[in-house]
């Protein structure tokens, strides 16, 4: 097993209560398809068994965080449907964290970037997902997390002709739908790729963030994956912190610069770990590799890096956090020592810098 993502102790029980400690559905479904050379999805139902079998000195994972739409959840599905979702996931003894909103054009939303149809899209996209999260509210199985979107839109050379003009485009789409997400009493956590026009650099984002500047419902949702791809520049050159075969000195001067500019905007936080390559999968492509917790590949050190992240996290409403292995292969995904790794990574980076309600 990789020593990246240790902190040179081994597990331990700690008295620390949060954050809680989730893990994502959607790498069930992101990438998955029927078509060439694509694998076939994981049901919502195994992958929360799998979550359910992770156990470490007796602690296991506290919830999941959700993707709304097919095959796991139906974004038109009845109130009484969502509700046996509900009793689904809290039968296994977990709360819901944050939703990942069905923005993308084919699913129920469209561009950001795009014309007034288009925002009416990606404005209901996001209406259609308070809605369900009202649903698991009231059934009780959610009592905090965040709605994910990004720009919905992948073309970033579009973007750069005109940053300006695109970024107040996507800026208006994302105000209109913050605001219907204040009106359902949830907020906003765009998460930045590299693969998402305007939000494709740690300074396209953060430009972004203050063109929209409604912090109170619209914040950034850090990905460790994503966000050492934004060091390196890999869309954006001229954004670009670090150069290959950088020392370890120069890391850690140039991800504290990136955290301390992003950080204040952070309402959602996804663990996880890169090794530096760029490629997805299916219809998921061009963004941060995902890999498992102890790839002897990774680039980062996980608790260490978590750390910056979450300096001041619960000021900021933090109360959970999700290990996010996107793209994961299927047989990487059916293995249950996949997630008893990392549950054991997340009850690390818990155990250093964690806190008490």
């Amino acid at each position: 097993m990789s020593e990246r993502y240790r902190t040179g102790k081994e597990p331990e029980m700690s008295s620390k209560t949060f954050p809680k400690l989730h893990n994502a559905m959607w790498p069930g479904l992101v990438g998955k398809g029927d078509g060439p050379g694509q694998e076939p999805p994981i049901s919502l139902k195994r992958m929360l068994e799998l979550t359910a079998g992770a156990k470490v000195n007796g602690q296991k994972f506290d919830g999941v965080d959700c993707f709304l739409f097919l095959p796991h959840t139906d974004p038109n599905a009845s109130d009484e449907e969502l509700k046996k979702t509900a009793d689904l996931i809290a039968g296994y003894g977990f709360s819901v964290g944050s939703l990942v909103a069905p923005i993308w054009p084919g699913t129920v939303g469209d561009t950001a970037m795009g014309d007034a149809a288009a925002r009416k899209k990606f404005c209901n996209a996001v209406k259609v997902a308070c809605r369900i999260a009202g649903v698991f509210n009231k059934h009780g199985v959610r009592k905090y997390g965040v709605i994910r979107i990004d720009s919905a839109d992948g073309n970033v050379e579009k973007w750069s002709k005109d940053p300006k003009k695109s970024t107040a485009a996507i800026a208006k789409t994302f105000r209109e739908a913050a605001k219907i997400a204040a009106d359902h009493g949830e907020r906003l956590a765009a998460e930045g790729e590299i693969c998402w026009a305007g939000m494709h650099s740690w300074k396209a984002m953060l430009d972004l963030l203050e063109a929209v500047d409604m912090p109170e419902t619209l914040g950034f949702q850090a990905d460790m994956a994503h966000t050492y791809l934004y060091l390196m520049g890999y869309n954006a050159p001229e954004a670009a912190l670090l150069k290959p075969g950088y020392s370890e000195g120069e890391f850690y001067a140039a991800y504290e610069k990136m955290v301390d500019k992003l950080r204040p905007w952070t309402i959602d936080f996804h663990v996880a770990q890169n090794d530096g390559e760029v490629r997805g999968a299916g219809s998921h492509d061009k963004t941060g590799k995902h890999c498992p917790a102890g790839d002897p590949k990774g680039k980062l050190d996980v608790v260490r890096c978590a750390g910056y992240w979450l300096k001041d996290a619960p000021k900021r409403g933090i109360e959970h956090i999700c290990w996010d292995g996107c793209m994961f292969p299927n047989a990487m995904l059916e293995m249950q020592s996949t997630w008893n790794e990392i549950l054991d990574v997340m009850l690390k980076v818990r155990a250093a810098h964690g806190w008490t309600a």
